[in-house]
């Protein structure tokens, strides 16, 4: 299966769990369909991209990134990658090399979904993002990578006025998720 009906499939079979996400969802579906290339970075209106919040192993910390083109301090992610099989696969694969935490165990998913205007495609384009949250092994060290200012653990109820809403969402649902 491609990435494009990966992704499909996913969107297809998620319900958001607020009317704005459906929306989101229902023009991510849109924009797959009219973009052969929608997965990848090149496709210049927009591309599907794959977040994902790392919380600690009990759910008290959550991992975030001093993202160096942003500024903020937001989840793990990225682009999709030709060696990735599915949107899953996507969002681990930027989470362990954004963390350098070897072992991360996937959340059942996705938990959100955001649009944001980025420059890939100078003035801009658009990151369709699909949100995942994932768990660190006990004991996991995080090791910065040359994609962040910094990396820092925070705990889940003091996430820095430096970041934003999505990032603050994406953490409650993978915390709500993870005590399940």
């Amino acid at each position: 299966m491609s990435l494009n009906r990966d992704a499909q499939a996913v969107l297809t079979g998620w319900t958001a769990p607020t009317p704005e996400e459906e929306r989101l969802r229902v023009d991510f579906l849109a924009h797959l369909d009219a973009h052969e290339d929608a997965m990848w970075r090149q496709c210049v209106p927009g591309h599907l991209t794959a977040t994902t919040a790392v919380l600690s192993h009990d759910g008290a910390r959550v991992l975030l990134t001093l993202h160096a083109k942003a500024g903020m301090w937001l989840p793990m992610g990225g682009h999709c990658e030709a060696s990735d099989a599915t949107l899953g696969e996507a969002a681990l694969r930027e989470a362990t090399e954004e963390s350098g935490i070897p072992g991360l165990t996937l959340l059942d998913g996705p938990l959100a979904l955001d649009r944001h205007r980025v420059w890939c495609h100078p003035p801009h384009s658009w990151h369709l993002d699909v949100e995942y949250g994932a768990v660190a092994p006990p004991g996991a060290e995080a090791v910065i990578s040359d994609e962040s200012l910094d990396l820092r653990w925070f705990p889940v109820d003091e996430i820095p006025e430096l970041s934003d809403e999505a990032t603050r969402r994406l953490v409650r649902r993978s915390l709500a998720l993870l005590r399940a």
